[in-house]
């Protein structure tokens, strides 16, 4: 029986891991141990994910919380290593692109451990986000690439890994319908429409002229229609120390439980934010959604999906929505094997290769 080791550490981490770890649980196949680097560490935004989602309680939980880049990456392989020379796993699979997945990639390899990495591949071509440095460095290291778009395989390619890639669909979109179910029989949110808001990067918040012209913006559009604003804890803090006032219309809401921003979202019409997760939500749901950044890295949600690239400036951000407002991609066609069903062809691809 082999050997798995599982990393999370933030709230889209377990959105990710969820369906398959409920899949992997029921596999004779495979021992899985399941850490949680305690990156997120609030209940808000760690332990009722795990509640919502059915994900099994983890086996490990390192409690590193906040702090700087160095620290918080320094703390977690220290921990992780400790771990990992305990369980002795076969295979480490890390997700998506946070802290942790640069840090216990790091550790895996340097214990000649194979690693996969979910949601390889994925660029936006700008180095000042931490996420796309974690990005590079995590597929550098890489033994198997699970991919969510064509543009993972096209990056991976250019970067000279030609082997063991494996186009799996997206684990975040299995996430969404599992959610969506549980919510089925739930009224509208809202009775009224209303549009919702959720900004958390650091390249947007921290730089307050940026953060300014934003909220500028979507103060604008608040006049037009009634937005709502799922607040990050650090965003929040900001917001607080700069003294920004907010315009009436839009309504701060704390981090919201998984299930009931996803029953905001779904009945929302309209999205503005800078996760990359809700990009690809939002294609799926079929909602049209900004996304306030120069870049992204899942250029699908562009191409055949609901998502509008607008940038930080105001008037610009102003520009492409009264263009577009409300309307969706008349060619919308849903990108391929976003289907709900990419747990099962994770464990269909680890039985094979190992």
């Amino acid at each position: 029986m082999k050997n798995i080791a599982i990393v999370v550490g933030a709230r889209p981490n377990f959105m990710k891991v969820a369906p398959f770890l409920r899949i992997l649980k029921k596999n004779t196949s495979f021992k899985s141990t399941l850490i949680h680097t305690g990156q997120h560490y609030d209940d808000r935004m760690s332990n009722v994910f795990f509640k919502e989602l059915d994900i099994p309680s983890p086996e490990y939980n390192l409690n590193i919380r906040s702090g700087s880049h160095a620290n918080q990456t320094a703390e977690i392989m220290i921990s992780f290593e400790k771990v990992c020379n305990k369980i002795n796993p076969d295979l480490v699979i890390v997700v998506g692109d946070v802290n942790s997945t640069m840090a216990c990639s790091i550790v895996a390899k340097k214990l000649q451990i194979k690693l996969a990495h979910i949601e390889a591949g994925l660029r936006s071509n700008d180095k000042n986000m931490p996420e796309e440095i974690n990005r590079i460095i995590t597929d550098s290291i890489s033994d198997y690439f699970f991919i969510t778009e064509e543009s993972g395989k096209e990056n991976l390619l250019k970067e000279g890994h030609n082997n063991n890639i494996f186009f799996i669909g997206n684990l975040m979109i299995d996430s969404l319908h599992y959610g969506l179910r549980k919510i089925e029989s739930k009224e509208r949110y809202f009775k009224k429409e209303y549009g919702l808001i959720t900004l958390h990067r650091p390249s947007n918040v921290d730089n307050i002229k940026k953060f300014k012209s934003i909220l500028g913006a979507l103060s604008d559009i608040s006049n037009e229609i009634e937005l709502f604003f799922s607040v990050h804890p650090r965003t929040n803090n900001i917001i607080k120390k700069n003294k920004i006032t907010l315009n009436k219309n839009i309504n701060i809401l704390n981090p919201l439980p998984y299930l009931t921003f996803l029953h905001l979202m779904r009945d929302s019409k309209v999205i503005f934010t800078d996760s990359g997760g809700i990009q690809e939500e939002s294609t799926v749901l079929k909602i049209p959604c900004y996304t306030l950044r120069d870049n992204t890295e899942r250029p699908i949600t562009l191409e055949q999906g609901t998502n509008h690239l607008v940038g930080t400036d105001k008037e610009n951000i102003l520009s492409i929505f009264r263009k577009n407002q409300y309307s969706i991609n008349p060619n919308y066609k849903l990108p391929y094997r976003w289907d709900g069903l990419a747990s099962d062809r994770i464990i269909k691809t680890l039985e094979d290769i190992l």
